[in-house]
């Protein structure tokens, strides 16, 4: 399963969006290091249910709408000088390894300082967050390659292995691969073997971009000013209120309100049951998700991974006239695929065995065979024929 990472210094609402995210409980409150160990939980993307378009009747949606399992982890706020070991540093850094993929939240509203303390608003410009978050792990690689250095530059010369070898043995730990490490040399202009110094450094920063794609939302836009949302939309920020999706939530489990995460507003159940603070306080959620199109945290995450991972949702059956699994359940899974994807990839997916074992394909739509290297599109519905049961 894809696992996303929250990333970010603290006090910028890391914790907020989890909570709102995977309604699993994770500490909130106004004060640096609230998050001291990693909060775990599963997190969904959104995306439309094949049923509607085939009039079935499906037990795996919500009205439509079908959720993906994704991985999330809240680590522990990021300060300055992390990489070498300040505040909660190595042990955030070490989280961020376990990641396909890094949401970082920061403060869009400039309310909080570079440590996470809270100063006035507008006082702190948050586009610095950016680069320091990217400093502070091309750095983290940095240090890691270094101690290594000589040893891999030796082995190198003397031809006894490549040097993108040594490299991706001295990060086997971080979820780098090789072709990474390729595309961060061409990006840095500079062979590997040359590198030393700040070009070793310029290569550590693109190995971070390439193979940990990352995407930067500025969270508390509801307490952020109209100067800073120019700005920080020109910077292609996207912009997130993490509080007034968790309160939406809270809402629509307490049956006060109707709304499925993602969605660009909501409707009011019964508002005679309703206080007056909780009428204004719908009120104001209802303009900002007016205003953004929703409160940008289920956006998130399909922006990620439809987006930034390349990813695509296939649904495997075993009956292909009637969609149904062995059970009679009608489009019981859905699978997230990168795009480029296979049937005999899909195969695998489902189980190692059925992947061993994988005869062939057939499209459920057209219900037509379809090669093993056959590309798999987004929505498609697939049934797997293999020597495994």
């Amino acid at each position: 399963m894809i696992t996303l990472a929250l990333a970010g210094k603290p006090n910028c609402g890391k914790s907020t969006f989890f909570k709102a995210a995977t309604m699993a409980h994770a500490e909130i409150a106004n004060y640096p290091f609230t998050t001291i160990d990693a909060n775990f939980g599963v997190g969904y993307v959104r995306a439309v249910c094949p049923c509607r378009g085939l009039d079935l009747t499906c037990q795996a949606c919500s009205g439509g709408i079908r959720y993906v399992a994704v991985n999330l982890i809240d680590v522990a706020g990021l300060v300055p000088e992390a990489h070498k070991g300040k505040g909660l540093g190595n042990q955030f850094l070490d989280h961020l390894r376990q990641a396909d993929a890094i949401i970082h939240v920061i403060d869009a509203s400039g309310g909080t300082d570079s440590e996470g303390n809270s100063v006035e608003p507008g006082s702190h410009d948050p586009l610095g967050d950016i680069q320091f978050l990217e400093y502070e792990m091309a750095m983290w690689v940095y240090g890691i390659l270094e101690k290594h250095w000589q040893k891999i530059s030796r082995s190198a010369q003397s031809k006894t292995y490549p040097i993108e070898k040594g490299v991706a043995e001295a990060l086997a730990g971080l979820g780098i691969r090789e072709h990474d490490i390729t595309a961060a040399e061409t990006a840095t202009g500079v062979p590997l073997v040359k590198c030393q110094g700040e070009t070793l450094v310029t290569f550590c920063h693109h190995l971070i971009t390439i193979s940990k794609p990352m995407l930067h939302i500025g969270n508390k836009v509801d307490e952020t000013s109209d100067a800073l949302i120019k700005r920080l939309s020109d910077a292609d920020i996207h912009f997130v209120s993490a509080a007034s999706e968790l309160a939406l939530r809270n809402a629509a489990a307490g049956q006060l309100i109707t709304y499925h995460p993602g969605d660009p507003s909501f409707t009011i159940a019964k508002e005679e049951t309703l206080s007056p603070g909780q009428k204004a306080g719908l009120a104001r959620i209802k303009a900002l998700m007016e205003r953004f199109d929703g409160t940008g945290v289920q956006q998130t995450i399909n922006k990620m991974v439809f987006g930034e991972l390349d990813m695509i949702v296939v649904y495997p059956v075993e009956d292909e006239n009637h969609f149904t699994d062995g059970k009679g359940r009608v489009l019981p899974d859905a699978f997230l695929m990168k795009k480029g994807s296979t049937p005999h990839d899909l195969a695998f997916q489902v189980h190692t065995d059925i992947g061993k074992g994988f005869l062939y394909a057939i499209d459920a739509r057209k219900k037509m065979r379809i090669r093993e290297s056959h590309v798999l599109a987004d929505g498609d519905i697939i049934k797997i024929v293999s020597t495994a049961k």
